[in-house]
C-alpha cells in the first residue's frame, strides 16, 4: 500500500454524516458500490464509506484530502489514517480462532480458525467485505455470503471443528467443564491449520483467540505438538481483530448450516440461544421423539434439560 495514496480509518455515525454533507456541498460525484454507504469521486480522488463505517480514501490527492479536509473538518484532530501506521500488526500473517454455539441449547459447538495475511486483508478491504464479529451480522443470508467469500479468498485458509451434540455431551460428561471442551476444540483447529504449513504463506507469527477461561493455562495445556511451537495470544474482545472476526463468521456459518440440517431431519424449528421458547420447543421435542433423542440435538448440561424433564431441584 502506498501510504501517500491510500488512507483508511473507521468513522463514527456523526462523522459519516458530516463527511457526506461535505461531499455533497463540494460537488463530488456520488455513486453506489456494493457493501458501501456511498462512493464519491473527483479526478485524482475517490472516497468510499463501507457499511461498517470504514472509510477508504485513494488517489494522488488522498493525502491532501486527509490532511486538509478529513482531519480538520470531520475528525477535528490530527491523525494519519492508514492502518499500517495506526496498527503496525494489522497486516501481520496470523491465525484467528473463535467459536459459535456455546450459549445455544440446541445445535453443535463449532470452533473455527482462519489464517490471514496482508494480501488477504487487502482483498477484503478492496471488496468492502465488512469482516466483523458475527454477532454484529444480524442477517443469516448476509453472514452466509461473507462466509463463502472468505472461503474463496486466495491465500486465506480456514478450518472448522464442529462438535455435534452427542459428541459434545460425551465430552462434557468426561471433562465436566465447557472451557475444557473449548480449549480442546481451539487446539484441534490450530493444529489442523498448522498442518497445512505449505499453504500458509508467509508463515503465521501468532494465534489470536478470545480469553474464554480465567486461567490462560487452560488452552495452553490442551495444545498439541505444532500448537506448542507458535505464540498464542488470548485477549478479551478478540473479535475486534479481523482474523478472529473471520473465524467467528466461519464458526457461525457452520453452526447455522448444521442447525438447518437438524430442522429438516426432525421437523422442528429449533430456536437459538436459551429462553422460555427454547424450553417449550424442547418439551415438544421430547414428547414427540423421546428423552433419548434429546441427546442428539441439545447440550444436556444446560438447566433447560432439568426444567423440561421436571427435575428442577436436581443438578
Amino acid at each position: 500500500m502506498d501510504n501517500n495514496k491510500t488512507f483508511s480509518l473507521v468513522l463514527t455515525a456523526d462523522h459519516a454524516k458530516e463527511l457526506y454533507k461535505y461531499l455533497i456541498e463540494n460537488n463530488f460525484e456520488l455513486s453506489e458500490r456494493q457493501y458501501a454507504r456511498f462512493f464519491a469521486s473527483k479526478p485524482g480522488l475517490s472516497v468510499i464509506l463501507y457499511n461498517n463505517l470504514k472509510l477508504v480514501i485513494q488517489g494522488k490527492d488522498a493525502r491532501e484530502f486527509m490532511e486538509f479536509v478529513v482531519e480538520p473538518f470531520i475528525l477535528q484532530k490530527a491523525t494519519i489514517g492508514y492502518e499500517k501506521i495506526l496498527n503496525p500488526d494489522y497486516y501481520l500473517p496470523r491465525i484467528g480462532v473463535d467459536e459459535s454455539g456455546k450459549g445455544d441449547y440446541f445445535g453443535p459447538l463449532c470452533i473455527a480458525g482462519v489464517y490471514v495475511n496482508e494480501e488477504v486483508i487487502k482483498l477484503w478491504e478492496g471488496e468492502g467485505l465488512g469482516v466483523r464479529d458475527s454477532k454484529q451480522i444480524t442477517s443469516d443470508s448476509s453472514l452466509k455470503k461473507i462466509a463463502l467469500i472468505i472461503k474463496k479468498t486466495p491465500g486465506c485458509i480456514a478450518s472448522v471443528v464442529p462438535i455435534g451434540n452427542e459428541a459434545y455431551n460425551r465430552l462434557y460428561e468426561k471433562l465436566g467443564n465447557v472451557n475444557k471442551i473449548l480449549a480442546w476444540g481451539h487446539s484441534r483447529v490450530i493444529e489442523n491449520l498448522l498442518e497445512k504449513k505449505e499453504s500458509l504463506n508467509p508463515s503465521p507469527q501468532l494465534v489470536i483467540c478470545d480469553q474464554f477461561a480465567n486461567k490462560e493455562a487452560v488452552i495452553q495445556n490442551s495444545l498439541m505438538g505444532l500448537g506448542r511451537q507458535i505464540k498464542i495470544v488470548q485477549k478479551h474482545k478478540a473479535e475486534s481483530d479481523i482474523a478472529v472476526a473471520a473465524a467467528s463468521i466461519m464458526a457461525r456459518y457452520e453452526f447455522i448450516t448444521r442447525l438447518d440440517k437438524m430442522r429438516n431431519e426432525y421437523g422442528f424449528d429449533f430456536p437459538r440461544g436459551c429462553s422460555e421458547q427454547t424450553e417449550k420447543i424442547a418439551s415438544k421435542f421430547v414428547k414427540k421423539h423421546g428423552v433419548e433423542i434429546l441427546n442428539k440435538v441439545a447440550k444436556l448440561h444446560f438447566k433447560t434439560t432439568n426444567k423440561v424433564l421436571g427435575n428442577e431441584g436436581n443438578p
